[in-house]
């Protein structure tokens, strides 16, 4: 029996033994540190990476000079090196935990802390310093008294104490970096800065110096917000009323786009992207507005001029991104005309150069007040081609969802002008693409690297640009295009192309390797532990991930809703911050142009709370720049709008973090082995798996809570008895559930515990909702 008890007792000590702590570096002002602009002459230590910029190592050098003035010549020689690191501990990137001001409940320290032995050391040679270093009264109180002396100056947290801490290899390691979990997936951190929005699918600027941003709705309302994130009461524009569109989840039409003229602080236009319906025809609208000549924050709703209108043959694959690239062109993003396969003509319309559907057109808007509303730029790439439209710059296109322009690096303008976008698959694979004039994106020959239509495809030029990445749908069904990051605040991201996914909430990453030119894949987690633990920043978000934006000073924000309808007021605006490294102080301070306001001012009151907990490890893929295998989406996957033969305008797939409870909280209705149209066996998303929900206390308050989720107004009945079918390939997850009816999720309802039950699935519960009386809210 030796044996097992000697392994049971190495069991019980590895579980009593304390874990090392976990990185996080903080200033005194509650910040993430930083690297000083240029190297400190006092507290060298900390020039490369700490929590001082000059001034104030320069205000630490004149506080060493005052304190070791009224030192005596002995004690300087001895102790003065000691004074200087005493001093300098206010710079380390852990000053926060070295001065014990993390807890609100203690007063910060007047002097670090400090490890017993070095404390004990300073105590029998240096005694005197910490009279000069503090007036603390306990502190002299205890001078006598080294046990009692050391034992005040140290830390609970024996990990951070000095001198220690600069010998920890696991608080040092890779300080500075961007934090990646040991999975490699590369941990950020949130701030909220806009909710309550109906499907916001757009955020920009005016590029005018006023820091202002402005939001679009779906719906067809676009609001103003002053630098100091307050949202002015009146729209600056409301078309809602000739904007088509509908409540029904997952509906592609609508307002789509707004861009600013690169000149608009001086000509004042403005120019829109939406959906409209013209003599019982769908067609897309592109508009130029000016601004109000009365107020600054909103444009003259009478000046429209409707500068181009395309048909759809279909309502969806829309396309929907407008443009001003540095050549002050207007890029217009279209889709395919819709359905599945792009089934227009012998070829389909993306690659039929005669058609405006399925490319990327560029336009002269530029002194159009006079003659035509827009020219064709003379080097267009198809201009002396008769059988192409000049308007169109670049070919063979699904449904682009959101592009951008890079701004270059920050120095060097390296990557400046390089044009990105997701382009939204078919059946099987998702793409980002580098979009260049006159070049063919390959679809409907290819979806990703792989063939689609194989004729086609074995027909197609060598020539076709292949994307610089492809996922499968197993990651996500519907790409959302996003920025190269090219800020100031947080300077390890430069470079970094961050993007997502629609269906799957997924934030990723795309790195340039320049010495092959390939695009190296990183996953984008919420920061766990201490990572987001700053004030402010949060580590949750709705994750139907709609867009991405730049504000003028070029941070990176997301836009993303928990019910992705056009009447859903479950938008939000999330500005993505990195906490391993930050911009010195008043580096990034920008001082806006002033605005006037004539309408009231909404002051912005945050909704969103931070989440500690550590989740549990969850399968990783590896997806490269190749040609990705497999794919093909299982049986019950959420299908989305654009998504082949079996596509619905049902709700796309939900992995949203949950601000309450144990686990995310989405919801699915399926029904004969696919997504259900309003009612359906009832599913539920918690800690990275999908399972199913008892009927034991099923009743309609519940369900009406699940319709809430997805959008219905109402719920018309609880269903029980496995109704709709039986879920037996997933785990029961949630049992004895009881609603009020009036909880935001499943979730927040109270309920015997995650994967506790007494059932089977013979009991699966289900809803059935309605979509009656919906109010445009």
């Amino acid at each position: 029996m030796r044996g097992p008890r000697a392994a049971l007792a190495l069991l019980l000590a590895a579980a009593l033994a304390p874990r090392p702590a976990r990185p996080h570096p903080q200033c005194l002002d509650f910040k993430p540190p930083f690297r000083p602009p240029r190297g400190l002459a006092f507290c060298r230590r900390y020039g490369e990476f700490g929590c001082c910029d000059p001034s104030r190592d320069s205000a630490l050098l004149q506080r060493f000079y005052s304190l070791s003035a009224s030192l005596d010549e002995r004690t300087y020689a001895a102790c003065s090196g000691h004074l200087q690191e005493l001093l300098c501990q206010e710079c380390s990137p852990y000053a926060a935990h070295l001065y014990d001001a993390e807890d609100p409940s203690t007063p910060v320290r007047t002097i670090p802390g400090l490890c017993q032995d070095y404390c004990t050391q300073l105590w029998h040679s240096c005694r005197s310093i910490f009279r000069a270093l503090s007036a603390d009264p306990e502190l002299t109180a205890l001078e006598n008294n080294a046990a009692k002396f050391c034992r005040y100056l140290s830390l609970e947290d024996t990990d951070y104490c000095f001198p220690h801490l600069l010998a920890n290899q696991h608080l040092n390691q890779n300080l500075g970096l961007v934090t990646a979990d040991a999975e490699g997936c590369l941990q950020l951190c949130l701030t909220e800065v806009a909710n309550g929005l109906r499907n916001p699918v757009a955020m920009v600027h005016a590029n005018d110096g006023t820091h202002r941003f402005f939001i679009a709705e779906q719906v067809g309302l676009v609001w103003a917000y002053l630098p100091d994130g307050s949202r002015l009461e009146k729209p600056f524009l409301n078309i809602s009323e000739a904007v088509l569109t509908s409540p029904w989840e997952g509906d592609e039409r609508g307002f789509l786009c707004i861009v600013f003229h690169p000149k608009f602080k001086f000509n004042g236009k403005v120019y829109v992207y939406y959906s409209v319906e013209v003599n019982f025809e769908e067609r897309i609208r592109i508009s130029e507005f000016r601004i109000s000549p009365t107020d600054m924050n909103a444009l003259d709703h009478g000046s429209e001029r409707i500068i181009l209108e395309i048909e759809e043959p279909a309502s969806n694959h829309n396309g929907g991104e407008l443009l001003f690239g540095d050549d002050e062109y207007l890029y217009i993003f279209t889709g395919d005309g819709g359905m599945a396969g792009d089934p227009f003509g012998t070829f389909g319309n993306a690659q039929n150069k005669s058609a405006l559907l399925g490319k990327v057109l560029r336009i002269d808007v530029n002194n159009n007040d006079r003659g035509p509303l827009y020219r064709i730029p003379p080097d267009n790439p198809f201009v002396s081609d008769p059988a192409a439209r000049p308007e169109v710059y670049a070919y063979g296109v699904r449904n682009m969802w959101r592009c951008s322009f890079d701004r270059g690096d920050p120095h060097t303008k390296e990557g400046k002008g390089r044009l990105f976008c997701g382009d939204v698959g078919q059946n099987k694979y998702e793409e980002v693409d580098i979009v260049e004039k006159g070049k063919n994106y390959g679809w409907r020959a290819r979806e990703g690297f792989s063939c689609y239509d194989k004729k086609l495809c074995t027909n197609s030029s060598l020539d076709d640009v292949l994307p610089i990445y492809a996922y499968p749908h197993k990651m996500g069904k519907s790409v959302t295009g996003g920025y190269v990051y090219r800020g100031c605040e947080s300077p390890n991201l430069n470079g970094l192309y961050i993007f997502g996914d629609f269906m799957s909430g997924r934030l990723m990453s795309l790195k340039e390797d320049r010495a092959t030119g390939e695009w190296q894949y990183s996953e984008i987690c919420m920061g766990t532990g201490q990572t987001c633990m700053f004030p402010g920043l949060i580590n949750n978000y709705y994750q139907y991930i709609i867009s991405f934006a730049e504000d003028e000073a070029g941070e990176l924000y997301f836009l993303s809703t928990g019910v992705p309808s056009a009447t859903a007021p479950n938008g939000v605006v999330y500005k993505v911050v990195d906490t391993s490294r930050t911009a010195p102080p008043g580096k990034c301070q920008v001082e806006p142009s002033p605005v006037k306001v004539k309408s009231k001012r909404i002051p912005f009151v945050p909704k969103e709370k931070f989440i500690m907990k550590t989740p549990p490890p969850r399968p990783r893929l590896q997806p490269t720049t190749e040609a990705p295998w497999g794919g093909v989406p299982g049986p019950g996957r959420a299908p989305r709008p654009g998504k082949g033969p079996e596509e619905e305008k049902g709700q796309r797939r939900q992995k949203k973090k949950k601000k309450q409870g144990p686990g995310n909280g989405a919801v699915r209705l399926m029904r004969q082995g696919r997504r259900g149209r309003g009612r359906g066996r009832l599913e539920v998303f918690i800690d990275g798996e999908w399972g199913t929900v008892c009927d034991d206390g099923w009743g309609l308050p519940a369900a009406a809570v699940v319709c809430r989720q997805l959008g219905f107004p109402r719920a018309v009945r609880a269903a029980k008895k496995a109704e709709f079918g039986e879920g037996s390939s997933l785990r029961i997850l949630l049992d004895d559930v009881q609603c009020s009816g009036q909880e935001r999720t499943l979730l927040e309802c109270s309920h015997a515990g995650v994967g506790t039950h007494n059932c089977k699935h013979e009991e699966d519960a289900g809803v059935v909702c309605s979509r009656e009386e919906v109010t445009d809210r």
